[in-house]
């Protein structure tokens, strides 16, 4: 198959028409029903469809990364929805947080690198965008790698109010692969990034790095 018989054929402008959409929910996070028809692969149209979409908001997750050590600084905090699928609800994470409508995703990535790490970026590179789990939230989480002196990273961090109590971790990146290969780390935003860097290691390293537009 060649790469452009995969591409998309459909798009959300003519291809998917909102009938209706309604709040059901609304906490500290949203839930929106939305009643809709859409494009089918054969041709034609469906019949209306029913989906509750989880509406979060848009995050950044950023990757701290030393490159002279070749260390990441991860961080650890409970995450009480884990509960029933783990052994420790105590996770260890990328640094991330969520974008405000008013904001811009690179200074939220600089903001909370301080507010979870207390490290200031010598260096902020977007990576990518990508879908959290677009089968119930339209959550996107914008990437980046931040390039950090690592051996500033250590303490308790977080914002009392927003009762955060995060520990601060340097791993040496073999280790932290080690610990994505075998489940300790098992949080999608973080095995992701990981993932990431090992395949691009060397364009990281190098001078300049070569990232792609957000």
């Amino acid at each position: 198959m060649k790469n452009n018989e995969i591409l998309a054929q459909f798009n959300a402008e003519t291809d998917v028409e909102i009938i209706d959409t309604k709040t059901v929910f609304k906490g500290f996070f949203q839930v929106d029903e939305y009643q809709f028809k859409h494009k089918l692969f054969d041709g034609g149209w469906s019949e209306v469809v029913s989906r509750e979409v989880f509406e979060r908001g848009n995050a950044v997750v950023v990757l701290p990364y030393d490159p002279v050590t070749h260390q990441v600084v991860l961080i650890e905090q409970i995450r009480l929805p884990a509960i029933g699928t783990t052994n420790s609800v105590w996770l260890l994470e990328l640094v991330a947080g969520m974008i405000a409508a008013d904001e811009v995703a690179e200074e939220v990535a600089h903001r909370e690198l301080m507010e979870e790490t207390g490290l200031s970026a010598t260096e902020m590179h977007f990576v990518n965008s990508f879908l959290a789990t677009p089968g119930g939230s339209s959550e996107r989480f914008y990437f980046y790698w931040a390039k950090v002196d690592a051996s500033k990273a250590q303490g308790i961090h977080g914002l009392e109010y927003e009762h955060e109590d995060i520990k601060v971790h340097v791993v040496d990146f073999d280790v932290a692969m080690d610990m994505v290969n075998n489940g300790r780390i098992d949080n999608a935003s973080t095995v992701i990034g990981l993932q990431w860097l090992a395949l691009n290691l060397d364009k990281v390293t190098s001078k300049p790095f070569n990232q792609h537009t957000g």
